[in-house]
């Protein structure tokens, strides 16, 4: 709807996996979804500009290269993979399913454009979670290193903390070695946490409203540490709480998403940028929510619970993210404003809360 809304033809692929695996594991979104059908069908009444829609899967080659012949795309957004690391630590299937959805359909994709439109450019949802929490700077993408009196330029030592994120790692190498081998075109945006749902768009019609997702399993942890507040729970830090990473408003990740479409690499470049705009632990972050909670009237306290992750709760965090700051983004900052309005958007559908999918329930050993 935003590129849309801004005048580009667009067209979607989606196989609505997303909506089985809430069938699966008994988890929902807060807010009401509407179906695909419907929310396109409304986008296109309310604003005469048309969305289409096709259903259909990227490891689906002859599908896939079906649909770039008809619709021959100029810039393609990857989205579409499965996003959760708890989700790809269930179990041995899940790790695989993750792995062969997200790595397929990337390769698919590539050889599409390989085959069919060589010239379209590539925007690819990558993860901050890539680097992992190294003891050193994280740079965007590549870093340059002296080794026995030579220098060289090279891609950003890896070290991913899940199944989904190694598959993530697996996508940017095969991204590049295409970029570098058959001359395509391509921007791996390593994302941060995304917070918030409105946009300028969804605001023209509830029924266009997206997800919010509050749960153990593909909830982020401001998001669960809102609802926990709302339901009058403890907000429940893993560990220590010393976990930092970066985040980011979701309107800020479109504006990204069309800035990169916007500042295309040369044909066979292959461009990472680090998208995010501010960066906490996630006890701190449990503690801006607290606060805010507090002011609206909610009984919050804080807990730290085992931490059902591998990963270090206290570390050196302190990763660049100044291209698209280069570039012109405006970052939309987490303020007393915009906690107070997720408080309460959440009052307003707190009957659709599942509590029992809030605590988390898959452990990484």
């Amino acid at each position: 709807m935003f590129f849309s809304n801004a005048g580009h033809e667009v067209a979607i692929i989606d196989n609505l996996c997303r909506r089985s695996f809430d069938d699966e594991l008994g988890t929902n979104s807060l807010t009401p979804i509407a179906s695909i059908y419907e929310r396109t069908k409304i986008w296109n009444r309310t604003t005469d500009k048309n969305i289409l829609y096709r259903y259909g899967d990227v490891t689906d080659y002859p599908f896939l290269s079906s649909f770039f012949k008809e619709f021959a795309p100029e810039v393609i957004i990857h989205f579409g993979e499965q996003r959760s690391a708890p989700y790809s630590m269930i179990s041995r299937e899940h790790a695989v399913y993750t792995q062969t959805n997200n790595i397929t359909g990337t390769l698919n994709i590539l050889y599409a454009m390989k085959q069919i439109v060589p010239n379209a450019h590539l925007i690819k949802l990558g993860t901050m979670g890539e680097y992992g929490t190294p003891n050193i700077d994280i740079e965007e993408g590549f870093i340059e290193i002296e080794h026995n009196g030579r220098k060289d330029t090279l891609p950003f030592p890896k070290n991913p903390g899940s199944f989904y994120h190694l598959s993530k790692v697996h996508d940017s190498h095969n991204i590049m070695f295409a970029c570098k081998t058959w001359g395509l075109s391509a921007t791996d945006l390593n994302q941060g946490v995304v917070y918030g749902w409105e946009t300028d768009e969804i605001s023209m019609d509830e029924k266009l409203i997206t997800r919010f997702d509050y749960d153990g399993i593909w909830g982020t942890c401001l998001n669960r540490y809102c609802v926990e507040a709302v339901c009058g729970q403890p907000l429940t830090v893993y560990g220590k709480g010393g976990q930092t990473r970066g985040f980011i408003n979701i309107i800020d990740s479109l504006n990204c998403i069309r800035i990169a479409m916007m500042n295309p690499p040369s044909k066979g470049g292959y461009e990472v940028y680090n998208q995010f705009t501010e960066i906490f632990s996630v006890k701190e972050l449990a503690e801006v929510v607290q606060t805010e909670a507090i002011k609206l009237g909610h009984e919050v306290n804080i807990d730290h619970i085992l931490n059902p992750r591998v990963e270090k709760e206290e570390h050196y965090y302190n990763a660049k993210c100044s291209k698209f700051l280069s570039l012109g983004l405006k970052p939309s900052l987490i303020s007393d404003t915009l906690i107070n309005h997720i408080l309460h958007i959440i009052s307003k559908y707190k009957d659709r809360i599942n509590n029992d999918t809030i605590y988390p329930h898959i452990n990484w050993k």
